[in-house]
């Protein structure tokens, strides 16, 4: 089956702050926990479509507009990774979310990551998601080079013929080049949202995207909860042993591989990405229950 990026029905979809979102009811009558979803620069809440569905069978899911995408508001002029994490903190305290799984693929991993780093009591597990993680200084070159030709934010335009041979090169890198007739139709969703982004929004994004790779390195030590690093094996900017580092790393960390795969795989191969995470959330939302049981027993014998 093709994967498509059409809306997924909503129970609750709002705007708070500036943030723009949707919440997705669980079809488990028992389900209780949420699993939020970050998706990455250039991107919206609609790119998540294809796990969205797979995940409402056991968990409520929330998905929202990054900080410049979508209906979100701007963030600021020069924005930090602390700036989009906050973003998610104050989104949950509007759901009255105490504690979630949180997802993030591309730049939304490293968001989820700096989510999870500094708001720990708040974060039941951390997916990454085709995450960048310490860049050799070829692959730091190319994207810096890449960010430099985005202008000046405060007066960027609409896409031009540069604009969109800038989006032909993006896809070539995520679908691969020339992109295989099977995923025609998932790389033309994409390069839809693509051209559809706010200039600046994107342009303040890509900027830190680009010089973020190293914002965990050292830090990862301190990541309290389970954590699974997911990427494409054929993903040479968001590669397999920048997840296995990252992995290593954190002290409940696992990597995993998902064969043939590049940086697109949550919509060009929806079936293993899904697997993945609901086996990950699955061990991860019985760590937690355990953890509480545990607690409260604790709680009653030393009370």
């Amino acid at each position: 089956m093709k994967p498509e990026l059409a809306p997924v029905r909503a129970v609750l979809r709002g705007e708070a702050s500036g943030t723009s979102y949707s919440v997705h009811a669980s079809q488990s009558a028992g389900a209780r926990e949420t699993v939020v979803l970050i998706h990455g620069v250039g991107m919206n809440q609609s790119v998540w479509a294809p796990q969205v569905d797979a995940l409402t069978s056991a968990f409520q899911v929330v998905v929202y507009d990054m900080l410049g995408h979508g209906d979100s508001g701007l963030p600021t002029a020069m924005p930090t990774l602390d700036e989009y994490a906050s973003q998610l903190d104050a989104l949950l305290d509007t759901l009255n979310i105490e504690r979630a799984h949180v997802v993030g693929h591309s730049m939304g991993a490293l968001v989820a990551l700096e989510f999870a780093l500094a708001h720990p009591e708040r974060t039941l597990s951390v997916a990454a998601l085709n995450a960048v993680y310490d860049r050799t200084p070829a692959q730091r070159a190319a994207v810096m080079n890449r960010a430099a030709t985005l202008g000046d934010t405060s007066t960027e335009k609409p896409a031009d013929a540069s604009t969109e041979a800038g989006i032909d090169a993006t896809l070539s890198r995520w679908f691969g080049d020339p992109i295989p007739v099977h995923l025609t139709q998932a790389a033309q969703a994409v390069r839809g949202l693509l051209l559809s982004v706010d200039p600046v929004g994107y342009a303040r994004a890509y900027r830190l995207f680009a010089c973020s790779d190293d914002a965990h390195v050292g830090r990862l030590a301190s990541l309290s909860v389970p954590a699974l690093f997911l990427t494409g094996e054929c993903d040479p900017n968001s590669s397999p042993a920048m997840s296995r580092a990252m992995a290593a790393a954190a002290p409940h960390g696992r990597a995993e591989i998902i064969a043939s795969e590049r940086h697109m795989m949550n919509v060009t191969d929806p079936a293993r990405v899904n697997a993945s995470l609901l086996a990950f959330l699955a061990e991860a939302s019985a760590s937690s229950l355990a953890q509480t049981v545990n607690g409260s027993i604790s709680g009653e014998h030393h009370g």
